[in-house]
């Protein structure tokens, strides 16, 4: 979020009092539909995680060689190139980018999948999935820094928090369908030993890319300048230096955001990219089961989204952001030390405090930024790059010991987060509730509504 806003979501009724203003809302329409498709990829990729494991006889250290090309490649090294354009370039050209090198990465999983028929190279066929991983994550990347920049830049902006929320629920939406689809397809009696099945759902993934980036070449994309934003930030400030006015490294606020997302993507992945061989050796839960239990936590993960958006309403976002990190912290203490299914269903249920954290760490760490502000959007999406860094951790902590033991390596993650809350709380003014709707509506933020630069 960016330009002049505290970010603590809005206050009465969004719906009724609107959350966006009408000559943005067929972009904000087509923006969402972007959190959509990176969550199916994303949904997909811990379920191919242990498909892997299966079909190509890889060790889980091995296999976690995907998570490090998704989150280590297209994450850590892409989303500053992403950043870069998306200054340069504009939202509209950022996001038909990503697109493109979504469905490339997509289309290309077809070959890869025909070569593994009768191949007796293994790791070369999960090398050349490696490979497409990477490439549809440079997109995601590319996506990320956009969309989420974007929606979090549009007027109403003090509503940033509350409308970014929202959108993210999609992405929840589309994350547990996932696992739905591999528990039919990937793990079926039919299917459990091979990889043709892989080959028709990436085409299917690439074609949807395909149609969404159509979409947006034909349409009005409006732009919001970093000028208007600079502009916003300094009229917040009048009379004191803004925040905006500072150099990108002294942006503490966002920098401690980064941590904080490095962190947490690092825990929920782990989280799940574990869960199969989790329900399997803790609870003697087959995968097939344990699939549709993984997509049972991402259904319950997609509620808690929209039920973080209702609290949002209400609640400062700093506020809900350190109550949904302590219990997580608490939870991953109870997957560590729990046998049976009991750690399974603390499993599923970490997931519901899982849910806000990513939209409301952006905004906290992206608010008030000026000119930063796109830069600092590729900076909070760098710190997706935690993924890549967790799981081969968590994997030889598992193999060492066992998978329920290598879960206490999210605890500290959640105790961060939480202490990180409580520094914007208090930096934001030490604001329990959500600011009023007449606040979401002020004048200062007409000025943007209007801007437009053309791509």
């Amino acid at each position: 979020m960016a330009g002049g806003a505290i970010a603590t979501g809005g206050g009465g009724n969004p719906f009724k009092n609107g959350f966006i203003t009408r000559r943005f809302l067929w972009a904000y329409i087509l923006v969402t539909s972007l959190f959509f498709l990176w969550g199916f990829a994303y949904g997909l990729l811990d379920v191919l995680n242990k498909h892997f494991q299966n079909v190509l006889g890889i060790s889980k250290i091995q296999s976690t060689g995907l998570q490090v090309a998704y989150f280590g490649v297209g994450y850590f090294l892409y989303s500053p190139i992403a950043g870069e354009v998306l200054r340069r370039k504009g939202y509209k050209v950022a996001i038909i980018m990503g697109l493109s090198l979504y469905s490339i990465g997509a289309i290309f999983f077809w070959p890869v999948a025909k070569f593994s028929v009768g191949s007796s190279n293994p790791g070369g066929v999960f090398g050349g999935f490696v490979v497409c991983t990477a490439v549809i994550a440079c997109g995601l990347a590319t996506l990320e820094v956009a969309a989420n920049s974007y929606v979090s830049v549009m007027p109403p902006i003090k509503l940033a928090n509350f409308r970014l929320q929202f959108s993210q629920s999609f992405n929840g939406v589309a994350s547990f369908s996932g696992p739905l689809i591999a528990s039919k397809y990937f793990f079926s009696e039919s299917n459990n030993d091979n990889l043709d099945n892989v080959q028709w759902v990436y085409l299917a993934v690439s074609l949807m890319g395909i149609l969404v980036a159509t979409l947006f070449f034909f349409s009005d994309i409006p732009e919001v300048s970093e000028d208007s934003l600079q502009a916003d930030a300094d009229e917040k400030d009048a009379g004191h230096e803004s925040r905006a006015s500072r150099p990108f490294w002294q942006q503490y606020r966002a920098i401690g955001g980064f941590v904080a997302q490095f962190l947490y993507v690092g825990a929920q992945v782990t989280i799940g990219t574990f869960f199969l061989n989790y329900a399997a050796e803790n609870a003697n839960i087959a995968d097939s089961e344990g699939s549709q239990l993984l997509s049972y936590g991402l259904i319950t993960f997609t509620v808690g989204r929209f039920i973080g958006t209702a609290v949002l309403a209400v609640v400062s976002a700093p506020v809900v952001l350190f109550i949904y990190s302590v219990a997580a912290a608490v939870l991953a203490v109870l997957i560590g030390s729990t046998q049976g299914m009991a750690g399974v269903v603390c499993l599923i249920l970490i997931m519901f405090f899982e849910s806000i954290m990513y939209p409301v760490i952006f905004v906290l760490g992206t608010s008030n930024l000026g000119r930063h502000t796109r830069r600092a959007a590729a900076l909070l999406v760098m710190g997706v790059s935690g993924g890549a860094v967790f799981p081969p951790i968590q994997a030889a902590i598992a193999e060492h010991h066992t998978t329920r033991v290598s879960y206490f390596l999210v605890v500290p993650c959640f105790a961060y987060i939480a202490l990180w809350a409580v520094y914007v709380w208090n930096e934001d003014g030490r604001r329990f509730l959500a600011l009023k709707s007449d606040e979401a509506e002020s004048p200062e933020l007409k000025p943007i509504a209007e801007n437009k630069v053309e791509v």
